[in-house]
């Protein structure tokens, strides 16, 4: 600022603070809109964490699409902070303006598997001195940014080239024979088709929407031939969905859930209800040996010989809701015992008071919602420790409150009116006690289903996005994937990357015998197959 702009010295001092009065208004205004929007970001994660502890609350699919519908708006919100303050810190740099502090963000180291590429920042060697000589200056050390960046995803065109030879003595003809793909004389190789895989059931992606993608970049692949692709991709997946669902069912124990999907109905215009089932393992939350699968079948209705088929031959301790097509299973057959014992869930019967308490408020269905609270705590607390340690805790910590438990809800239900919505609730809880008290009985148990509960989540997240199936046999299809790709995740793995590996594998000629070489927890990546880049 020049002083001979103004005519005396107060003049200067006046603007000067004029000046500082502005920067002072809008730095004020600026920082009351970051901390408004601040406050509303909080409150929003403030209300997801409390559905997601609360899951009892709502059934499983309506739970997530309101955690999704959350995690959006939290989104929705922060980028129109970000915006704001970015906005705002331009404006102070035009006006000379200091900006914003900004709260620094709590960041995660990079992970070290990533490839990584160093950009060397050299000074401009000029000193005051006027030395311009780097030789002569002494490195005092330096100072590392690591930006995390996306090179994106690009189609590629491999071309396998068989050059043919004759030898002129004995005119024989020699050529290396045709590379083992996927799909026999068919285009894509192991990586892509791994992808519109993935993309198609664990992303929700319809086909239609995929080869828009790929038009993109100057491929026109038609959803016909998306359809064959995922088609033949099944059928070389069904072997090791089968494999997996033999070992997840050979164990004593299992969780197991259902989900409704649309299926097409031919020649009525409309849909019908299919349904997608899980059968589930996961021995780690008590150290057990093996590792965790989840097997998924498809069937075009919901009844009760369903699970029935599914579950021929399994014996053991059966997790799952209060469905009655559960029910042939658990009962004696003549002087043998019953097939299977069930274990029933606890979320399930929280989920009917926490449904009345939300309602209505009832002090009864809240201290309910406490003692089983309570219970959850000791899971929380012994979750991790061996099964005969898990049994000890829960007989020695859990017992006397479950015994409290009954006793009082039988003392209410007889102070309750019989139609009530509470009355139900409890009485919802009485009707199964045997089977909610059941996971008392060993260490190996959980006091609820939410393993499959949460291994059919993505199935109600993405059926939206995907409509409906075409057909039965469609469901099946998903059934196959889903099998394979959650119980690579499972197990740590990248399911588009396993698969990918799997499929060049098997396409040169892997045998059967040697399938369980394949299993996400037997299988050993080894170099990139070729194609796959």
């Amino acid at each position: 600022m020049h002083t001979a702009a103004f005519d005396t010295p107060d003049a200067e001092i006046a603007a000067l603070r004029a000046l500082l009065a502005e920067r002072d208004a809008v730095l004020s205004e600026r920082d009351a809109e970051l901390r408004n929007a601040t406050f509303e970001i909080e409150k929003l994660k403030v209300q997801l964490a409390t559905l997601r502890r609360d899951r009892y609350g709502r059934s499983s699919g309506k739970l997530a699409i309101e955690i999704g519908q959350l995690e959006m708006l939290i989104g929705d919100a922060e980028e129109d902070q970000a915006q704001a303050a970015a906005a705002a810190e331009a404006k102070a740099r035009t006006k000379g303006q200091p900006g914003s502090q900004r709260r620094p963000a709590l960041r995660k180291p990079l992970p070290e598997h990533l490839p990584r590429e160093t950009v060397l920042h050299e000074p401009v060697f000029a000193c005051r001195c006027g030395c311009t000589d780097p030789k002569r200056l002494t490195k005092l050390g330096e100072d590392v940014t690591e930006v995390l960046e996306k090179i994106p995803a690009r189609l590629k065109v491999i071309r396998h080239v068989r050059p043919r030879y004759a030898c002129r003595a004995c005119e024989a003809v020699l050529q290396a024979p045709a590379p083992d793909l996927p799909i026999e004389k068919g285009r894509p190789g192991p990586g892509l088709l791994a992808h519109v895989l993935v993309s198609k059931y664990l992303d929700g992606l319809p086909l239609y929407r995929l080869s828009a993608i790929l038009a993109r970049e100057g491929v026109e692949i038609e959803r016909q031939t998306l359809a064959d692709w995922v088609g033949r991709g099944a059928w070389w997946l069904s072997r090791l969905a089968e494999a997996i669902g033999t070992y997840a069912l050979r164990h004593g124990i299992i969780w197991t859930d259902d989900t409704p999907i649309a299926v097409l109905a031919p020649g009525r215009g409309r849909t019908r209800e299919g349904r997608f089932w899980v059968y589930a393992i996961d021995p780690r939350p008590w150290k057990g040996h093996g590792p965790p699968a989840a097997f998924y079948r498809y069937s075009p209705d919901r009844k009760g010989e369903r699970p029935r088929g599914h579950l021929e031959g399994f014996e053991g301790w059966l997790h799952a809701d209060g469905y009655t097509g559960y029910d042939a299973l658990a009962r004696p057959r003549g002087n043998q015992p019953p097939q299977v014992i069930h274990v029933a869930c606890w979320a399930h019967a929280r989920r009917k008071l926490f449904e009345v308490f939300e309602a209505t408020k009832s002090p009864i269905a809240e201290e309910a919602l406490q003692r089983i609270a309570a219970l959850y705590a000791i899971e929380v607390e012994i979750n991790g420790k061996p099964a005969d340690q898990r049994r000890a805790e829960r007989q020695a910590r859990s017992k006397p409150l479950v015994d409290d438990l009954h006793d009082w809800m039988l003392t209410q239900r007889r102070r309750l009116s019989g139609k009530s919505t509470l009355s139900k609730a409890v009485q919802y809880a009485l009707n199964r006690w045997e089977a909610l008290a059941r996971y008392l009985e060993d260490g190996r148990l959980s006091i609820d289903n939410n393993l499959a509960e949460r291994l059919l989540r993505g199935i109600a997240l993405t059926r939206k996005n995907s409509l409906f199936l075409g057909s039965d046999a469609g469901g099946d299809r998903a059934a196959i994937i889903y099998t394979v790709a959650e119980t690579a995740k499972l197990n740590g793995l990248d399911p588009e990357a396993y698969i990918t590996a799997v499929l060049d594998r098997l396409a040169p000629g892997h045998t059967i015998d040697r399938l369980d070489q394949l299993l996400p927890w037997n299988f050993t990546p080894t170099a990139p197959p070729a194609g796959t880049g």
